[in-house]
């Protein structure tokens, strides 16, 4: 277990990165425009599910190998743009809106989960904290390293949540109490459309070298 005093430090650290809206806050507002807030933290809970993902592999000793494979980050990486690309442009040209009106509203926040893990497995913010900086708090020669990065990372994934279902509620409330108006459609579809599109150059343009 980490001790108390850098415990501490890591929470401060964590909490003072995560002040500074990143590509998963971006899209937790989007869907919390677009859906309101049950699609909001449905986001939120995809986006901490990529988090734990990442800390998993971080404990089993992965990330190391994870960044050198250049070739299979790449491809994973590649994959998350140009499906996030693919919905942005999708939004942007108004298809599929009818569609979606007309899906179950589990259906919708299931899609909202999903795709919120995506963004987050593509998330540069993510990946650098996870792999590059919370390694820095492990103590390597003491036993059951692997826990002190379990611990350390799912108090991260614990205080994203808190975080970004601030968000979520926030955005979600106001864009519910303006549902229905012909100008929430609009942002809806332009802003919930350039913030994917955005999301997927961002996914595509960032290297895991980035992270070194």
């Amino acid at each position: 277990m980490p001790s108390l005093s850098t415990y501490a430090v890591f929470l401060a650290t964590a909490i003072a990165l995560l002040l500074v809206p990143g590509p998963a806050v971006l899209y937790v507002v989007t869907r919390s425009i677009e859906m309101g807030r049950g699609g909001g933290l449905a986001s939120v809970a995809g986006i901490t599910t990529g988090t734990v993902v990442f800390v998993a592999l971080a404990a089993a000793g992965l990330s190391s190998l994870l960044l050198a494979s250049t070739a299979a980050f790449d491809a994973v990486r590649y994959a998350g743009a140009a499906y996030l690309l693919f919905l942005g442009v999708r939004r942007l040209l108004g298809r599929g809106l009818d569609e979606e009106d007309a899906e179950a509203v589990p259906r919708t926040r299931r899609r909202a989960y999903m795709q919120g893990i995506l963004v987050n497995l593509t998330n540069p913010k993510t990946i650098v904290f996870v792999f590059a900086f919370l390694p820095q708090f492990v103590d390597s020669n003491a036993n059951h390293a692997w826990l002190q990065v379990c611990v350390l990372g799912l108090s991260f994934a614990a205080l994203g949540f808190l975080s970004d279902s601030m968000y979520a509620l926030a955005a979600g409330t106001i864009a519910e109490r303006l549902h229905g108006s012909n100008g929430i459609a609009r942002v809806q579809r332009w802003f919930g459309g350039s913030v994917l599109v955005g999301l997927g150059i961002l996914a595509a343009a960032w290297s895991p070298s980035h992270a070194r």
